[in-house]
């Protein structure tokens, strides 16, 4: 039983930090901030809670279980899943509202873009200028922020 034990604790923790290093690794490669801040998702959102469950099934194989130390890992494992795609969905909006460039093959890019500007989509009415009734745009295509004053 002891063995079989191990091999599990050995199998979580490597692979977590197997994942940790390809991701380190990995956004050597990456052209962008946005896509840095993707390579990175794996190591946040799969191997580190493999090294906390690891460190967790190898507490209870030296010290037995305790009420506490499961609560500390539930808490650790959840916390490392919501925060990090928190951080990542917030890392990405900063990194594009400051004006940090974008490699072109990053796909999709749609974040870039106000609703309907994206030049890739095709929609309805691309080509005739006319506004939809209701998207917050007045008549013309006219933006509301341009002053049209008369004199």
């Amino acid at each position: 039983m002891g063995t079989a034990v191990d091999v599990v604790i050995a199998i979580c923790v490597l692979s977590g930090a197997l994942l940790v290093l390809t991701s380190a690794l990995a956004m050597f490669r990456a052209k962008d901030a946005l896509s840095r801040i993707n390579v990175f998702s794996p190591a946040t959102g799969m191997g580190m809670p493999l090294v906390v469950l690891g460190c967790y099934v190898y507490s209870l194989r030296l010290e037995g279980f305790s009420l506490y130390r499961m609560l500390i890992a539930v808490v650790a494992f959840l916390a490392l899943i919501i925060v990090s795609s928190i951080a990542s969905n917030t890392l990405s909006r900063a990194t594009l509202l400051s004006g940090s460039p974008v490699h072109r093959y990053t796909r999709p890019n749609r974040l870039a873009y106000a609703r309907g500007d994206d030049p890739r989509e095709d929609t309805p009415d691309a080509g005739n200028g006319a506004a939809e009734a209701g998207d917050g745009e007045p008549e013309g295509g006219e933006s509301e922020d341009v002053p049209t004053s008369v004199d």
